[in-house]
């Protein structure tokens, strides 16, 4: 049987992660109150944000900026987490 938690993504409880996803303190919160399905949607988030933003991974300063959409998206922290300014699904019209 799957680990349940209260996903604060999905506001209800889920199936949560099988590892801590991320490293440290954060890695251990989102560990302990995301699900497998709320980790999912930040993730297809993330591809979005980085794109769109023209992040870099390997950069430290493109690093904080994901860590603050992060808490954002998964927490409610912040301002950021959003779907960038002006984004646009890929095959919707304009």
């Amino acid at each position: 049987m799957p680990r349940m938690v209260f996903c604060q993504v999905l506001k209800q409880d889920a199936p949560g992660l099988d590892t801590q996803p991320y490293p440290g303190e954060l890695g251990e919160r989102i560990f302990e109150s995301i699900s497998a399905e709320g980790w999912k949607q930040w993730l297809d988030r993330l591809t979005i944000i980085i794109n769109e933003n023209r992040l870099n991974t390997g950069d430290q300063g493109s690093m904080q900026v994901i860590e603050q959409n992060m808490l954002g998206f998964l927490f409610n922290e912040g301002d950021q987490g959003q779907l960038p300014g002006g984004y646009t699904p890929q095959g919707a019209q304009k």
